[in-house]
C-alpha cells in the first residue's frame, strides 16, 4: 500500500542522485535516504530514469508532490545552465519532463536555493527574517538569497568579480585546496568576499554550507564582519529537505 508523506525530495548531483520522503513539520527524512549513482552520461532522459527509480522505491501516493534539485539555474521549470551534468540539460523543460514521467506534481529548483530554503525553515537560519544569504563553499561558491523567508531564485553571487577575478576561483574551498592555502590566508580571501556581499546586500545573516562547514570553527572566527555568520546545520540533507518544502508549500 502506498504511504502518505508530506513530500518527496530528490537531489541531483554530479556523482549521485539522492532522495527521501520528508516530514515537513520536523524538517527531517521520514525514511532513510536512497542514493543511486548519477549516470555517466547525465542526459535529461538518463537522469529521469534514475529519478523514477527513486520515486518508485518509496512508493509514495500519487498526490504527494516531488521537489527536485539540479546543479543549474532554473526559471519556470526550464534549466538554463549546466554544472556537473550534461550540457543537453540547457533549455530543457525539466519540470514538464519529470511531471510527465512521474505522473505527479513536480517542482524543479537550483540546488543551492533548495539548501537555503531548508536552512531558513529548519536549520541555522530558522526564525530569521530580513535578508539571509547562504553560501556553499565547495568546488565553486553556490548562493541562495532569502528576504523575509521568500527565495530570490538563481542568484550567482559566487561569480562576483572581485579584484579582477571571479570570486569563486579565489575563495571557494577548491581554491584553498588547489593553492595549498593555510587557514589564515584562505580566511583573508573569505573576508574580501563576504565584505563585498555585505556592501551590496546589507544582509542580516550569512549561513556557510558545503563540506568545509564542518570545520567552520577554524575559519569563521578569523572573519571580521558586521553580519552574523554561522555554519549550516543540515549538511547534505539540505537539498532534499528544501526541495520537498518548495514542492509542497511553494516559495
Amino acid at each position: 500500500m502506498s504511504k502518505k508523506y508530506d513530500a518527496l525530495g530528490i537531489d541531483i548531483g554530479g556523482s549521485g542522485i539522492k532522495g527521501a520522503p520528508v516530514d515537513l513539520t520536523k524538517g527531517a527524512f521520514a525514511e532513510d535516504r536512497l542514493r543511486i549513482a548519477t549516470p555517466e552520461r547525465s542526459t535529461p532522459e538518463a537522469v529521469c530514469d534514475v529519478v523514477e527509480q527513486v520515486v518508485d522505491h518509496f512508493d509514495v501516493k500519487k498526490g504527494v508532490p516531488v521537489g527536485i534539485t539540479v546543479p543549474a539555474a532554473v526559471t519556470h521549470g526550464v534549466v538554463r545552465t549546466a554544472a556537473n551534468i550534461d550540457s543537453a540539460w540547457i533549455g530543457t523543460d525539466a519540470a514538464a519532463l519529470f511531471a510527465d514521467r512521474l505522473g505527479r506534481e513536480v517542482h524543479v529548483v537550483n540546488d543551492a536555493d533548495a539548501a537555503g530554503v531548508a536552512e531558513r525553515y529548519y536549520g541555522a537560519a530558522k526564525g530569521h527574517d530580513g535578508v539571509v544569504v547562504l553560501t556553499t563553499l565547495g568546488t565553486g561558491i553556490g548562493t541562495a538569497l532569502l528576504v523575509d523567508g521568500h527565495l530570490v531564485p538563481n542568484t550567482e553571487l559566487g561569480h562576483l568579480e572581485i579584484d579582477g577575478h571571479d570570486a569563486e576561483t579565489r575563495a571557494a574551498d577548491s581554491a584553498r585546496e588547489r593553492e595549498g592555502l593555510g587557514v589564515e590566508e584562505w580566511a583573508q580571501r573569505l573576508q574580501t568576499y563576504y565584505s563585498r556581499l555585505e556592501a551590496l546586500l546589507w544582509p542580516d545573516l550569512f549561513v556557510v554550507g558545503g563540506g568545509v562547514s564542518k570545520r567552520a570553527s577554524e575559519f569563521l572566527p578569523l572573519l571580521d564582519l558586521r553580519t552574523e555568520i554561522v555554519p549550516a546545520r543540515l549538511k547534505n540533507k539540505a537539498g532534499i529537505i528544501g526541495a520537498a518544502r518548495l514542492a509542497a508549500k511553494g516559495n
